[in-house]
């Protein structure tokens, strides 16, 4: 699990294509303290595992999933920079939401407007991805949590403030550019809930309805 809070700026260093997977070779400093084989890092929003590392930086693996269901591997490029996160302990502050390094989908920014200090970043996605994103929800964007301003029937936006643009690969995007996107994972498990039931056996009722949840604030 993670948080959305992104630690430091990596850069690809090398990728080793398969026929369908890949191996990627990052180099970074902040996350290989206490790091070990095994352990998982968000890569753009993407938990990988490191299979190896060094004092300069490690590799990891990129499974077919991945690459189907993302726009990572092989369209990253060497010498791009990635958003990493090193995995939550039970002692590290929730600076941003509950994050699981599952993309859910990719999306497209058409669009990119100055708003005094912060740039309202819109993008479009599948509908799948978009009925989960809600105004002033969460999201997380290339491995970024944040703030969803405003949702529509095909797209959503979100405003960015200078710091996370200097401190994320945010900086270097512009319009035509595709990002990880994964949507709040709360959402998904309260659809499941309410829809398992009555999906196994349509006799079988919830008592977890959509008034229920509206009654008590949700």
């Amino acid at each position: 699990m993670f948080t959305g809070i992104v630690e430091e700026l990596g850069t690809v260093r090398g990728i080793a294509a398969g026929a369908k997977s890949g191996k990627i070779t990052i180099a970074a400093q902040t996350v290989l303290t206490d790091l070990h084989i095994g352990d998982s890092i968000a890569v753009n929003g993407i938990c990988l595992t490191v299979i190896s590392f060094d004092k300069n930086g490690f590799v990891a693996d990129v499974m077919p999933e991945t690459v189907q269901r993302t726009a990572f591997c092989p369209a990253q490029k060497a010498d791009s920079r990635v958003n990493l996160e090193r995995a939550l302990t039970l002692s590290s502050r929730l600076g941003g939401h509950i994050v699981s390094g599952h993309i859910d989908g990719v999306g497209t920014i058409v669009d990119l407007q100055a708003d005094d200090n912060a740039v309202i970043i819109k993008i479009t996605a599948e509908r799948p991805v978009l009925k989960y994103i809600i105004e002033k929800g969460s999201v997380t964007i290339d491995g970024i949590s944040l703030t969803v301003v405003g949702a529509q029937a095909d797209w959503f936006s979100v405003s960015v403030i200078p710091h996370t643009r200097e401190v994320t690969s945010l900086s270097g995007k512009k319009t035509g550019s595709k990002v990880n996107i994964e949507t709040d994972l709360i959402g998904r498990y309260v659809e499941r809930f309410v829809t398992f039931a009555e999906a196994d056996d349509p006799t079988e009722k919830t008592a977890i309805t959509k008034d229920f949840l509206q009654k008590y604030g949700f």
